[in-house]
């Protein structure tokens, strides 16, 4: 493989992460032909933002530009939002409603279905100019994504070879998209993030449950979510998507004190707040889980924190900078005491959320400090090291290990080492 800095994965069971990967921007292009191109589902979007035909929305698979729409005939289709005639982008919005999509530079247009329908001066002016006599309309269509859809949730994906949604996802994964959306969601609201680093620190970020009950100090503090409650950690079968949760109320007070010792300074439970109701959790779900965080590969996170549902896709924008979209949904029978308390607690979350600002900085400090250390590698061992397997605790590590073993799948790296950790 080609990169600009030597990378060695110096354990075969990835407890140990080389730094390169996290600035090497030979890799980072390789990324974007193996990984977001590779034979996997991107995450696009939901079902529930695309109401009527006519509906769009604008996003990206890694750093490529993405326009997904519903037709007139009520089929979600998905193409790469560039013009065929000289690559401008197409739709610039973020969402709308159209008939036909007209690229602002010369006005060619194309249907829902991607077909070009129009260019202006297609036979020039007076037999003087216009398109050479061979050239065909129907000829010209729009680059399209292969599409599946799970429960509403939209997926892509630019490999024909990638294996059914239904068996990349999981049992496991399928199993908790079916809970979560288990009836017809509606949207709430959006919000976007910019974070200076690389779009795999964020991706180890939502794999690593032990970070949550430390990091996440507003968590603790207010019960949301400790180390010392009932969770875990499971993924599917091939380890590239994980499920953290947790369920709160589910210690007590010696558990706190014995895992939260010496940490007077941070953790400090009697506090309290003004306002509790942000931090209350409506029963909702047959289950006592209260929190979820499900990472599905590469480029997806959805979430159950109390009753805040969202959506979380990462998007790429270059080797050393990325986006978070946030995208905020409840059910369509919520009556407005629920709809208004989904927004409250929508405060949670997002780029200044109270248990969620912490993690762009996170991300920043780590791709800032491992700038120079290129020849150096992260330590991966909170859970164990040796075999990839779910985790009956949230005190793991594991799921990133999982990640790593599939990414290094994808991208083609020597085999790992089977057993050095330096």
């Amino acid at each position: 493989m080609n990169t600009d800095t030597p990378i060695t994965w110096p354990s075969a069971d990835f407890s140990r992460v080389p730094f390169a990967i996290y600035h090497d921007r030979a890799l980072y292009e390789l990324e974007q032909e193996r990984v977001f191109k590779g034979p996997v589902w991107n995450y696009l979007g939901l079902e529930a933002e695309l109401p009527k035909p006519g509906d769009f929305i604008t996003t990206r698979v890694g750093d490529v530009p993405v326009l997904v729409n519903r037709s007139q005939k009520g089929v979600i289709h998905a193409f790469i939002n560039r013009c065929m005639h000289r690559g401008a982008e197409l739709r610039r919005e973020t969402c709308g409603n159209a008939v036909l999509h007209t690229c602002v530079y010369h006005q060619w247009n194309y249907t829902l279905e991607g077909n070009l329908r129009g260019v202006p001066f297609a036979n020039g002016v007076n037999g003087v100019g216009g398109l050479p006599p061979d050239f065909k309309k129907s000829d010209i269509k729009l680059h399209e994504l292969k599409i599946a859809i799970y429960k509403g949730v939209i997926f892509g994906s630019f490999d024909e070879s990638a294996e059914p949604l239904h068996d990349y996802l999981g049992a496991a994964v399928r199993g908790e998209i079916d809970r979560l959306f288990s009836k017809p969601i509606r949207v709430l609201g959006y919000q976007r993030q910019r974070i200076g680093g690389n779009w795999k620190l964020y991706n180890d970020n939502v794999r690593d449950p032990n970070h949550g009950g430390l990091l996440h100090m507003f968590h603790a503090t207010f019960g949301l979510y400790r180390l010392s409650q009932v969770g875990g950690a499971r993924m599917d079968e091939r380890h590239r998507h994980n499920i953290s949760y947790n369920s709160l109320g589910s210690d007590d007070a010696k558990a706190q004190a014995d895992g939260y010792s010496g940490m007077a300074k941070v953790f400090q439970p009697d506090y309290q707040l003004k306002d509790m109701r942000m931090l209350s959790n409506r029963q909702e779900f047959p289950d006592k889980v209260t929190l979820v965080i499900l990472s599905i590969f590469p480029n997806c996170v959805i979430q159950q924190i109390a009753n805040s549902l969202c959506t979380r896709q990462i998007r790429s924008h270059g080797v050393d900078e990325m986006e978070l979209y946030w995208t905020y949904f409840g059910y369509e029978d919520d009556d407005k005491s629920m709809t208004e308390h989904r927004i409250r607690q929508s405060n949670l979350v997002g780029p200044g959320g109270y248990i969620s600002m912490e993690d762009g900085e996170a991300v920043e400090i780590v791709h800032r400090a491992t700038l120079r250390q290129l020849d150096k590698h992260a330590r991966v061992e909170i859970g164990g090291t040796g075999e990839i397997k779910d985790s009956p605790g949230l005190v793991t590590e594991v799921p990133i290990r999982g990640f790593y073993s599939y990414y290094h799948e994808l991208m083609g790296f020597e085999p790992a080492s089977s057993d050095a950790r330096a």
